[in-house]
């Protein structure tokens, strides 16, 4: 979205910025604390987790790769990594890390 600066900025600070610009548009990016991780606007991120949990739970279930692959569209090295990912998380919760 373009905005004009003179609409929205003090005098002073537009004669700062055209020390180092003048006449082209730049990017001015959010604060860190307002950005939004990868996944978090759209729900993405909490999809794959979920559907990391759906895996985790069937392979505990007797679900082999094999079939998990099939269902999920993943490779093989993919839900390895799920499920150990998921074991590790488990045994560091039971040892209180």
């Amino acid at each position: 979205m373009y905005t004009n600066a003179e609409e929205i900025l003090p005098r002073d600070l537009i004669e700062q910025i055209q020390q180092y610009i003048q006449g082209q548009e730049i990017y001015i990016p959010k604060c860190d604390e307002k950005k939004l991780g990868w996944g978090e606007r759209n729900g993405a991120k909490a999809l794959i987790r979920e559907r990391n949990r759906t895996i985790c739970r069937k392979y505990e279930c007797g679900a082999s790769i094999d079939e998990l692959m099939a269902e999920f569209h993943l490779s093989y090295d993919s839900i390895r990594k799920i499920v150990r990912g998921s074991r590790k998380k488990q045994l560091r919760s039971k040892k209180g890390i």
